[in-house]
């Protein structure tokens, strides 16, 4: 299995860090269609994923494989433009490398953004849902971010994670959206391991457990980042309805699509999130 060390983790870390100024407190991770996001933070540094020691480089279309470190909102921020997934063929491990090296570079607050697809029949392509808990079925089924020697540097061997994600920023998230009137949904998200969407009986199940909402990524990014400490905010762009009867395809285009309709909203919320901090 490939499991990063701590030195491959300090390397990359020096890399970044000797290409920029800024000291991030704020991580991002911008999932499927959501990258445009990255444009907007000014100055700093731009820097493909494939040049960083160790770093895993996306393959899926909506995903650029490159890392920008400069200002939103006054904070300074280190962004992940587009992620790497399990279905790829990368080790759990390896896809938390990315946030490993955003602890070790300083970072205290992470914000998870994804592309998922409703299960909650009430939720409509376009919506936002706060990220309140999450099943990880992947990891209940063995396949742990964590699994391996534990890198004792970051946290314990078994952490806790009773609070996945942090109360306060939940709060701010509110507030933020509550100030320019914006619909947001709280709820329960799983995380598959992909790469087919999933069958309608799939999906009722998955909603007879208790989820809102289903995707293929963030949480092992959330495992990962909790076993450091670093708090969490995690936002899901609604892509496509419930296909609970299995009457309406769902295809990767349309979870294309529907990030330009969410994209906006989503920054809306970051900006007001990062305004409050």
């Amino acid at each position: 299995m490939d499991t990063p060390t701590l030195a491959e983790i300090q390397a990359a870390a020096q890399f970044l860090a000797a290409r920029s100024e800024l000291r991030p407190k704020v991580g991002l991770v911008l999932g499927s269609g959501l990258g445009s996001l990255a444009e907007q933070i000014q100055g700093g540094t731009d820097l493909p994923a494939a040049e960083i020691p160790g770093w895993p480089v996306s393959t899926v279309e909506g995903h650029a494989g490159r890392v920008r470190v400069g200002r939103l909102e006054g904070q300074a921020v280190i962004a992940q433009q587009g992620r790497v997934h399990y279905y790829e063929g990368y080790s759990m491990p390896r896809i938390g490398f990315p946030i490993r090296v955003m602890q070790l570079l300083g970072v205290e607050i992470l914000i998870l953004t994804n592309a998922a697809g409703a299960v909650n029949p009430d939720y409509q392509p376009g919506e936002l849902m706060l990220l309140r808990d999450h099943l990880n079925l992947l990891g209940m089924a063995g396949q742990s971010p964590l699994r391996g020697p534990n890198l004792d540097a970051f946290g314990p061997r078994f952490p806790d994670m009773s609070q996945a994600y942090d109360s306060g920023l939940l709060g701010l998230a509110r507030q933020a959206a509550e100030e320019v009137g914006l619909k947001l949904h709280e709820g329960v998200y799983v995380g598959l391991a992909g790469p087919s969407f999933e069958t309608p009986a799939e999906l009722r199940f998955l909603r007879m457990i208790g989820v809102d909402a289903v995707g293929m990524s963030t949480v092992p990014e959330v495992t990962v980042a909790r076993h450091g400490g670093t708090r969490v905010l995690g936002i899901s762009g609604i892509s496509n309805k419930a296909n609970l009867d299995g009457v309406t395809p769902t295809s990767h285009e349309e979870v294309l699509a529907a990030g330009q309709v969410i994209g906006p909203r989503l920054m809306t919320l970051i900006q007001g999130v990062l305004r409050k901090l």
